[in-house]
């Protein structure tokens, strides 16, 4: 029996969700090669993306009910099993139909990674590991964030567009097999195999309604819902930003945009080491998981600064520094989910918060772009740096103490 076997299993978590990014990622850096040869318009390719937004906020939800009923190894395998083979169908698509029901697949797919990751590492570590251990987690989305324009380019350069969703969709089977191959019980240790048999009984689920109201399940969906269109703000706009308002090639956008990613991706792992130190300095969990919460929202307070500084090399670092934030709010966010919920329902939690966060994301990119086209991108700059300490004050009101919630029957 390996004691680090656990090691292993959270690292094959981090390719998953580094696969989840790089996955999603690939149509819009090929989009322009398929609509000259598919003749797809703009306006389908703007249905596309709904098509994929729709179906990743309904399987947050739904996959994370699943996962809590079935367990991390099913839900995150079948996840990733779905998510791979949609990506290498993108590769045989010839029609705006296919593309869009091939997307919609992906949604599905990918929206139960997260739920499925958070679900695993429940089971694999204690509160002492536990920040660290979804901070690794996470942080492999970012580095597939990082990974995937300079890999979609030389794929695409080298065998054309549709290989860069098939050599991904490919890996991605791959990591299944592998996935499947390990077997849980017989590598554990004995206090571990104690908790899987605990983990693997038969959990009694709570019903969406009686989750839906709690106040703390709904503090945790609040907070989602404002801050995700942050995210996606960061996400999605800044290469236009870029381009409009400092007249940025989009050769130079690309060497420069990765850098706010690889932030991103550190912080996940960073922020998770933090809080798990302040644990073993004796800090409280309620303690660890609000200090490291409490100074990503103040460090974002710099962004309403990033339409007013001189350079673009300083506004890149300012995107990094939010970038940064995110990466420590994100991952004590999720593992305070973990703290509270446990093996009832964290999964369940994740998922209905990835919905509402998904959702917010479908109202508000329009009025972004409304805001930038008739006014500029300083009033959304502005709005991203109130959101998260708003965000920890609500917190700090209505969840005085991270702790454990016992749900009675």
């Amino acid at each position: 029996m390996n004691p680090k076997i656990r090691w292993y299993i959270l690292a094959m978590v981090f390719i998953a969700t580094g696969l989840n990014f790089l996955d999603r990622q690939v149509l819009s850096m090929t989009i322009i090669k398929i609509q000259e040869e598919l003749s797809i318009s703009d306006v389908q390719y703007g249905w596309v993306n709904t098509g994929f937004l729709v179906s990743y906020a309904l399987m947050f939800t739904i996959g994370g009910r699943l996962i809590d009923k079935f367990g991390g190894k099913k839900g995150l395998g079948f996840s990733v099993g779905i998510w791979s083979l949609a990506s290498v169908l993108h590769g045989v698509m010839n029609t705006f139909s296919q593309l869009l029901g091939f997307r919609f697949l992906l949604g599905i797919g990918e929206g139960a990674c997260f739920p499925g990751a958070a679900k695993t590492v429940y089971e694999w570590f204690d509160k002492k590991e536990r920040a660290l251990a979804n901070g690794i987690a996470i942080g492999g989305a970012a580095i597939g964030a990082v990974a995937a324009p300079p890999l979609t380019i030389l794929i695409a350069g080298e065998y054309g567009w549709r290989w860069s969703f098939v050599i991904p969709g490919l890996i991605g089977f791959v990591w299944l097999a592998l996935w499947f191959a390990q077997s849980w019980k017989k590598s554990l240790h004995a206090r571990e195999a104690r908790a899987l048999a605990t983990t693997a009984s038969p959990v009694v689920q709570i019903p969406i309604k009686k989750l839906l109201k709690n106040k703390t399940v709904q503090v945790f969906i609040l907070i989602r819902f404002m801050l995700d269109p942050v995210f996606y703000f960061l996400m999605f706009w800044v290469p236009k930003y870029l381009n409009e308002e400092r007249d940025l090639s989009f050769e130079r956008i690309g060497e420069l945009f990765w850098v706010p990613f690889l932030a991103l991706g550190l912080s996940n792992i960073l922020g998770g080491w933090c809080s798990d130190k302040l644990v073993a300095k004796n800090f409280s969990i309620n303690a660890a998981r609000k200090w490291v919460m409490g100074f990503a929202a103040a460090l974002t307070l710099v962004a309403p600064f990033i339409s007013t500084v001189s350079t673009v090399e300083v506004a890149i670092l300012l995107m990094s520094l939010m970038m940064l934030a995110h990466g420590f709010w994100i991952t004590n966010y999720i593992t305070a989910i973990a703290d509270v919920f446990g093996k009832y329902a964290t999964s369940s939690v994740v998922g209905l918060s990835g919905t509402a966060g998904a959702i917010s994301g479908m109202i508000i990119n329009p009025l972004i772009g409304w805001i930038a086209h008739n006014y500029s991108y300083g009033p959304l700059w502005l709005v991203s740096g109130i959101m998260y300490p708003l965000a920890f004050l609500i917190m700090m009101v209505f969840i005085p103490k991270i702790k454990t919630v016992e749900f009675k029957n």
